[in-house]
């Protein structure tokens, strides 16, 4: 047991000893760990016993443990510390990981125990959880094609081996277009950019061996560099790349592995008996069907639309007043945008960044935790993956809660976006197990780091995430946390975004970097004014990704993913001057998984249900009303997945929610 990934883990709290492991490690212990969970599957499938809670469903809880241990630090190198060598095991170990799982799911003998479970579930003396767990337990190895037999069982396997070698290399391609494009900036490309921009991009110059600034695909420069450059040719130039990653032909072009994914899960609801794979996937979630999502998304798609048409006629009038002729283009908006803001809310993005420091904004959501729950934070000197890498370990009235890690800044080596997940989650069978959480976020960084409103913004959403993740209270790991209906999964997260619009909350924390003074009360009024600020730019290009995901789902699959999604965009008119917020070749959430796969939605469908329930904080004693954190917490928060999700709002609202909150908060209600 000389190979840190297989032995016990002493240290603080059981962490994973990130200073011991090297990647030489991880094929070596995959491949004992992979063993020893076919060995614990084979033993409850072969057990002469009759089938019991205990002996089958418990079992399986209980199974895996040694590659969830190898494959938790895997996949968080993997997503926010690659390099060739973590690429090509993640390549190795994707299609075995595949035929595992097909393994498990079309393993005759232990359906047969789940399916003997299921028909006299009514006679087992479950308690609730137990028989959602169960219930759960049976659907999934269903969904997997553990009742297809002969040739239809081969081809399932064959599809899903397929499909992750194609999530792995779509993202792999994804990150590898976004590392090799850059821009270096002479002095004279500079204008109009703010000086913590210009700060930021040296700093990704310095981290490439430049000495001059540096603007790469990273959102948290390029969308600013879009918003404040005032050299059209330059945004122009930095649009283009943005928008053609994953499509720009040769070895990294992801068009073809869309076509691909798309066709595979067309071919798998079919052998699972559904009309289509979007009514596969969401015959799970809140929503059910395809339609359910249609009618929602296309309540706001109208309003949403007449809004960005209304801002495009003025911007192209300013656009014009400055001397340039022709339409609006998409790098122009932001751009324009940036300057009507500060025209009608007298409000310039570069004033506002020094007063949202980092840690002042992680001192924020961990003060509002605390309020709210009861939550302390202690900051922990424990060896982590990355130097980036903070950690505290968080408690309440003196008893350990979880570990949370944070890793903020961006790198070519992590792929983009923000995420959270847990390295280890909530349970207390079979044995008690504090969780170990970990927000992974692509902030630019400086001396000290500065963010944007949006970055503070995506800062508090996944603590949310990690929020759901450290006050889960259930039994089995397999329904606690973030494991739940994946349009329920954005209720937390975007609830907690809330919390930094609480002008309380603001007034305390957003101090300013040199000065350490308050943020001014007029500069607050501001920036909570403009909350609502190009709102119909920011839901029309987030519907647009979200139909076009539904459309691709629905029906035959496409031949050319990219000739449908224009078709989609002309059948909802898409504004010319505006482009989906992920484009089919680096549309990740969809493409690299089957995670948000039909289900991209899923963040629109929980902003109805999340200003619903912030509602009911203001409608109370206000955003800190303890019995609305309580109930919160209570039905919510610690429950996890271990009761259907309507069925937890409906405990903590009374009521389901309809759009007209969501409108209201986002400024498109008349």
């Amino acid at each position: 047991m000389t190979n840190p990934l297989l032995r016990d883990w002493t240290g603080p709290f059981q962490l994973a000893p990130f200073s011991e492991i090297s990647d030489e490690d991880f094929a070596p212990a995959f491949d004992v760990a992979l063993d020893e969970a076919r060995a614990e599957i084979t033993a409850i499938a072969d057990n002469p016993e009759p089938p019991t809670f205990a002996n089958t469903i418990e079992a399986l809880e209980a199974s895996g443990a040694a590659l969830d241990k190898v494959l938790s630090v895997f996949f968080t190198l993997a997503g926010a510390d690659s390099n060739p060598a973590r690429q090509a095991l993640q390549r190795e170990f994707s299609p075995k990981l595949a035929g595992y799982s097909s393994w498990v799911s079309g393993n005759k003998a232990l359906f047969a125990r789940i399916e003997a479970l299921w028909e006299a579930r009514d006679t087992l003396d479950l308690t609730p959880e137990q028989t959602r767990v169960l219930m759960l337990t049976h659907r999934g190895f269903r969904r997997a094609g553990a009742a297809l037999t002969g040739a239809e069982d081969a081809r399932m396997r064959e599809i899903m081996a397929r499909l992750a070698e194609l999530g792995t290399a779509f993202t792999q391609n994804l990150l590898a277009d976004e590392a090799a494009w850059q821009m270096e900036l002479g002095e004279d490309d500079l204008d109009g950019l703010p000086e913590f921009l210009i700060s930021a991009a040296r700093a990704a110059g310095a981290e490439k061996g430049l000495d001059r600034p540096v603007i790469t695909l990273s959102r948290s420069l390029i969308v600013p560099f879009l918003q404040f450059s005032d050299r059209r040719d330059l945004r122009e130039q930095a649009f283009a790349a943005w928008e053609a990653r994953g499509a720009n032909g040769g070895e990294t072009d992801n068009r073809a592995i869309a076509a691909e994914t798309l066709a595979l899960r067309a071919e798998r609801a079919q052998l699972l008996g559904y009309d289509s794979f979007a009514d596969f996937k969401l015959e799970t979630e809140m929503a059910k069907t395809p339609q359910a999502v249609r009618d929602l998304l296309m309540q706001v798609w109208a309003p949403a639309r007449a809004q960005a048409l209304a801002d495009a006629e003025t911007l192209t009038q300013m656009m014009q007043e400055d001397g340039v002729n022709g339409p609006l283009e998409p790098w122009d908006w932001r751009y324009y945008a940036e300057k009507r803001r500060q025209a009608e809310h007298d409000l310039d993005e570069s004033e506002v960044k020094p007063y949202l420091q980092l840690d002042r904004m992680i001192e924020a959501a961990f003060s509002c935790a605390n309020r709210l729950f009861g939550l302390e934070f202690r900051a922990l000197d424990v060896p982590l993956y990355h130097a980036d890498c903070r950690a505290w370990e968080v408690t309440r009235d003196g008893a350990h809660v979880a570990v949370f890690i944070g890793d903020y800044f961006a790198r070519g080596s992590k792929r983009s976006g923000a995420w959270c997940s847990a390295m280890r989650g909530q349970a207390k069978f079979p044995e008690l197990q504090a969780p170990v959480v970990i927000n992974v976020c692509n902030f630019a960084k400086g001396d000290p780091a500065l963010l944007s409103y949006d970055d503070a913004r995506t800062l508090f959403h996944e603590f949310g995430h990690a929020l759901h993740q450290m006050l889960s209270d259930v039994r089995y790991e397999s329904v606690s946390g973030t494991s739940v209906a994946r349009d329920f999964v954005e209720l937390p997260s975007q609830l907690y975004e809330h919390w930094l619009e609480v002008p309380e909350v603001l007034a305390e924390f957003a101090t300013h970097a040199e000065t350490g003074e308050a943020m001014p009360k007029a500069l607050l009024d501001k920036v909570l004014g403009a909350a609502t600020f190009d709102m119909g730019f920011q839901t029309v290009e987030y519907l647009g990704s979200a139909l076009v995901d539904l459309a691709f789902h629905e029906g035959t699959p496409p031949a050319d993913p990219m000739a449908r999604q224009a078709e989609v965009l002309a059948e909802i008119g898409m504004p010319e001057a505006i482009t989906m917020r992920h484009a089919t070749p680096q549309f990740a959430h969809v493409f690299s998984g089957d995670g948000y796969s039909s289900g991209y939605y899923s963040y629109m469908w929980s902003e109805v249900m999340d200003a619903d329930a912030f509602a009911a904080f203001e409608e109370a004693g206000g955003p800190f009303d303890p019995e609305r954190a309580a109930a919160l917490e209570r039905h919510i928060l610690s429950r996890g997945g271990s009761e259907d999700a309507e069925a937890l709002y409906l405990a903590f609202r009374g009521r389901m929610p309809g759009p007209a909150a969501l409108l209201k908060g986002r400024g498109l209600s008349a």
